[in-house]
């Protein structure tokens, strides 16, 4: 791997120029394809004093405050950039070593062999490099060299970032049943760095465990396993294996549940909108979902039969001309191979509607006149269950009715009484005068007679 030549005072460089090197330039440029073409820099027999010294500063590395790199991180197969950065130059050579301290570039010279290699930038600041198709074989650190002396250094861990294969999902329970745990693992394979596992159901997140083995070629295999009980509200909703690595975003896999339950069923009055009436018909439909689908339906009368003239249609239940003797609960029962379930709908007959009658007039041939009308109640209620009692009377309009007819009464007794008090009797009595004087009863007649003429008018007053 030697390129140069130490006799010579020109050098072509890589881009078919000719580079003009001072004496100090060219022994160090000697010095660094020497020691580095020996991985462990050994002074080889050669190296007189002039060129010890070199050996000895790569051997003893000071770290400088002028110069400057950065670590890099890289995905597998992608390209690196390596930067080394001088604050401050005086003009001193910047080299780029690899992790076996071989020399890459040389000012703007590649001496190593390896076209994957590329100069980026060359200035008296800056040697940028570029590192195409990484592999794992290329990790390691790089060393950037100024020659000052003593020679300074600074290091640039390059990091190799390989995803994991695609995350697989294995479920212990292919169908579940309603209440039952499930187990599942999630498995990235082949990472570096080891990948992270998270679990999602739906919105809500699970805690996994994890598990990190590491193979022969430092390639990380990560498992996750989760347990949880399901419902039957899980049928359908996707359980979601989420991988973080630094060389991957939104990398997943989902897997969606599916739970089995028993049925959940549900009375729905299609008529009459209102009260069950006499005379009137009565639709019920028997609503029922479950996973499997119900396999039958039946209608029946708790405690009884159900009249001989309804009609039962799959989930529909039909009975003509409502009485009273329809009364009663009446249930659908659906079921699957996981269990059954049931409505109930209480019915209640109420009687058919009446004529409301025309309002009474009831007057006194006095000052007043009273008013009165017969009510009409009517009850606007359901049949469901604890719905079906009558309505009661309602005491407020009773006690109102009562009041009216008191008052009347007391505003006739006012009119009479002074209607009479205007119509008051005046009359006179003739008593015999001098009747007081007289002995007896018929000595008082005898003498009175005649005597009306000259007798005292008394008036006397009758209420």
């Amino acid at each position: 791997m030697h390129l140069l030549k130490a006799p010579t005072l020109q050098h072509a460089n890589l881009h078919g120029q000719t580079v003009s090197l001072s004496f100090q330039e060219r022994s160090h440029l000697l010095a660094a394809a020497t020691c580095g073409a020996t991985p462990a820099c050994a002074p080889p027999p050669s190296c007189h004093s002039s060129l010890s010294s070199g050996c000895r500063a790569a051997q003893e590395p000071v770290v400088s405050q002028n110069l400057v790199t950065d670590d890099v991180a890289v995905v597998e197969g992608e390209t690196a950039i390596i930067s080394c950065r001088v604050k401050n130059n005086d003009d001193s050579v910047i080299q780029l070593l690899n992790p076996n301290r071989q020399t890459i570039y040389f000012r703007d010279m590649r001496p190593l062999k390896d076209a994957r290699f590329q100069l980026v930038n060359f200035s008296d600041n800056e040697l940028r490099v570029s590192l195409s198709n990484v592999s794992l074989s290329d990790e390691g650190r790089y060393v950037c060299q100024l020659y000052t002396d003593p020679p300074q250094e600074a290091y640039a861990d390059i990091t190799v970032l390989i995803p994991p294969g695609n995350p697989v999902i294995e479920a212990k329970d292919e169908v579940l049943s309603e209440g039952n745990e499930t187990e599942m693992t999630c498995t990235a394979m082949s990472s570096k760095p080891a990948a992270t596992i998270r679990w999602m159901k739906g919105d809500k997140e699970l805690k996994g465990k994890p598990k990190v083995e590491l193979s022969y070629d430092k390639m990380y295999t990560v498992t996750s396993r989760v347990t949880f009980a399901v419902s039957k509200e899980d049928d359908g909703v996707p359980v979601i294996c989420i991988v973080d690595h630094p060389a991957v975003k939104d990398f997943l896999a989902r897997k969606f549940l599916e739970v089995q339950y028993k049925p959940e069923v549900k009375i729905v009055v299609e008529f009459p909108q209102g009260l069950t009436r006499e005379g009137e018909n009565l639709e019920l439909t028997c609503q029922a979902k479950g996973k499997p689908k119900p396999q039958r339906v039946n209608w029946l009368k708790v405690d009884d039969d159900v009249p001989s003239h309804a009609v039962i249609t799959g989930g529909d239940l039909y009975i003509e001309n409502l009485n009273k003797s329809y009364n009663g609960t009446y249930r659908c029962v659906a079921s699957n191979p996981l269990g059954e379930s049931f409505d109930d709908y209480v019915l209640y007959v109420y009687d058919a509607p009446t004529t409301t009658p025309k309002p009474t007039t009831a007057t006194i041939t006095t000052t007043s006149t009273i008013t009165t009308s017969t009510p009409n109640p009517a009850a606007s209620q359901d049949s469901r269950a604890g719905e079906g009692t009558p309505r009661t009377v309602d005491h407020a309009v009773i006690g109102g009715v009562v009041a009216v007819v008191v008052f009347a009464m007391l505003c006739l007794l006012i009119v009479l009484g002074r209607y009479f008090a205007r119509h008051k009797g005046t009359y006179f009595t003739h008593e015999a005068k001098g009747a007081d004087d007289a002995a007896d009863a018929d000595t008082a007649i005898i003498n009175a007679e005649g005597g009306h003429t000259n007798s005292d008018e008394k008036k006397e007053y009758y209420i």
